[in-house]
């Protein structure tokens, strides 16, 4: 049912990681990448909310802190493990079960949910997600449709959020495994996905009120 991406070598539990971020996002993705391996074996894609603007340079900034290749995340891209992949500014990402990615603009402050549901519904139990510092409430509705997939999600904490209404939107669902402060978010993604059997000992169950979406209802 679900899809996988290109592989960068080597066994990992998750193929895909998803992060979302608005006010304080950059420096909070700067921090994620200098603590990511250049053997992180999975495909990453980053959503930052910013202004549209005709020359975008988020995946430049980034790359200056990065082990791994970052780039521009382009209209019919598949996604490859060990690539970092930037949403273009007031755009969304769609994902077939192959990891071929089509983008599409928003006119709203939504990427985060659209992207996230997108690849619960391509990728299931192989997707790791994150909700990062920002405002309003961007991500809350794609984690639910998550971890209604059997995907993972983690959520920045307070005390290191420039902004917590995204990560404190995403906690209310009930479908955040883990509130964490960023260093130790960051170094989470790497157990996460690298040493054996993290995954299956980190597993938190859904309290009994949270709502999951499952992925016949998720976007595609």
């Amino acid at each position: 049912m679900f899809g996988t991406v290109q592989k960068a070598g080597g066994a990992a539990a998750f193929d895909v990681v998803c992060l979302a971020a608005s006010l304080g996002g950059v420096s909070a993705y700067l921090e994620i990448l200098a603590a990511l391996p250049d053997t992180f074996p999975a495909a990453v894609v980053l959503v930052q909310h910013r202004p549209v603007r005709e020359r975008d340079s988020l995946a430049r900034v980034l790359g200056y802190r990065s082990a791994l290749p970052v780039r521009t995340l382009e209209d019919g891209d598949r996604l490859t493990g060990g690539v970092v992949y930037v949403v273009p500014a007031g755009h969304a990402a769609s994902f077939t079960s192959e990891g071929k990615a089509a983008l599409y603009p928003v006119t709203g402050h939504d990427e985060a949910d659209q992207v996230f549901a997108s690849a619960a519904a391509a990728f299931g139990p192989r997707l790791l997600a994150a909700v990062l510092t920002g405002r309003m409430d961007d991500g809350a509705l794609g984690v639910r449709h998550v971890r209604g997939a059997g995907g993972r999600v983690l959520a920045q904490d307070l005390a290191t959020s420039e902004a917590f209404g995204m990560p404190r939107a995403a906690i209310a669902t009930g479908c955040v495994d883990f509130v964490l402060p960023l260093p130790v978010l960051a170094h989470a993604l790497v157990s996460l996905v690298m040493v054996p059997g993290a995954a299956g000992l980190m597993r938190v169950s859904l309290p009994p009120w949270a709502t999951v979406i499952p992925p016949t209802a998720a976007a595609g």
